[in-house]
């Protein structure tokens, strides 16, 4: 066991993947001779030889296309877009080859195709650097949506993403990137994509968030229960498939759904949330289900990100108008 960020675990998680499997390879901007923008994968050029981790041209849609290529020709590529604001050039490739090839070719092709990309916003970037846009892509068939919170589940989920014979979306809230550290395993071992983690036990209203938003759902769950409120607190972890089941036992157990996330309110995962309890709970609730989001604008610049990203006070008076109503 190592106390590691979540950044140097999911270092730690590719060197395992490279060092297992020889059909592991690493492609994208700058993550080969400076380690990627947020030093991800640095040193493991040095260490795996630069036919294995290499610098691609500033083209997303190339990097996917080239990434797709090689999975459908038996390697297990890891493709990495520096920004989710960046990978809508590759949107094409995304959706109409890499999400398809399954259905297309009638089972015959797979495309096990990982698309690392760092997301979300509160570090002060230039425009497109900060957007939270997983909605988009969680909306599309055949594409698996993958969102880690801690550094633990990043090393179980990156290497599960890798084995997995589908592609996956794998989302990294660059604010927890070196924000938490915790004890993680240093044998090889995968978290199964798809089913949520109960954070916090509790019975009276249950928060439900994923990536960065968990900070502030974690810190709104310890305001609240210091005013004597036991708060459920859900990770989603992976948001395409969602896992329904488990977001329905929590809202029948405590009756209250808070969903919170920083993307835009409208159509965010926010709303299929809510509407997967509502489908499922309705006669447990004995309140609607709320959404602390963030707002239906371009994301901001440095001065007003504050303004922008839910924070615990909205989180904690949104649960309070939950538990009152």
């Amino acid at each position: 066991m190592s106390e590691l960020t979540l950044a140097q675990s999911l270092n730690g998680a590719l060197a395992t993947a490279l060092e297992s499997d020889e059909r592991v390879v690493l492609l994208g901007e700058d993550i080969g001779r400076t380690g990627g923008v947020f030093r991800i994968t640095d040193g493991l050029r040095d260490k795996y030889g630069e036919d294995r981790v290499f610098d691609t041209p500033v083209a997303e849609s190339g990097i996917v296309g080239a990434a797709f290529g090689m999975a459908i020709a038996g390697m297990h590529p890891v493709a990495e877009l520096q920004f989710l604001g960046f990978s809508y050039p590759a949107y094409d490739q995304i959706i109409n080859h890499v999400a398809r090839i399954r259905n297309r070719s009638n089972h015959r092709f797979t495309a096990p195709l990982v698309i690392r990309v760092p997301f979300g916003g509160g570090i002060g970037a230039a425009e497109h650097h900060s957007e939270s846009t997983e909605a988009i892509y969680a909306h599309i068939p055949g594409l698996k949506v993958v969102v880690p919170s801690t550094p633990s589940d990043a090393r179980g989920l990156l290497l599960a993403a890798i084995e997995d014979p589908d592609p996956v979306l794998f989302l990294e809230p660059i604010r927890l990137y070196r924000a938490v550290k915790e004890e993680v395993p240093d044998s090889y071992y995968t978290t199964e994509i798809g089913p949520l983690r109960v954070e916090r036990e509790g019975e009276d209203i249950t928060v439900v968030s994923w990536g960065a938003m968990m900070k502030e759902a974690r810190a709104a769950a310890a305001r609240l229960e210091e005013s004597g409120v036991s708060v459920e607190v859900l990770d989603l972890r992976t948001l395409s498939p969602i896992d329904a089941d488990g977001i329905v036992r929590s809202a029948t157990k405590t009756g209250r759904v808070v969903v919170v996330h920083e993307a835009p309110r409208t159509a965010g995962m926010g709303a299929e949330v809510a509407a997967i309890v509502q489908e499922r709970a309705l006669y447990s609730l004995t309140a609607p289900v709320r959404r602390v989001t963030g707002w239906d604008t371009v994301f901001p610049l440095k001065r007003s990100e504050g303004h922008y990203l839910p924070t615990v006070d909205r989180i904690v008076q949104v649960a309070q108008e939950t538990l009152e109503a």
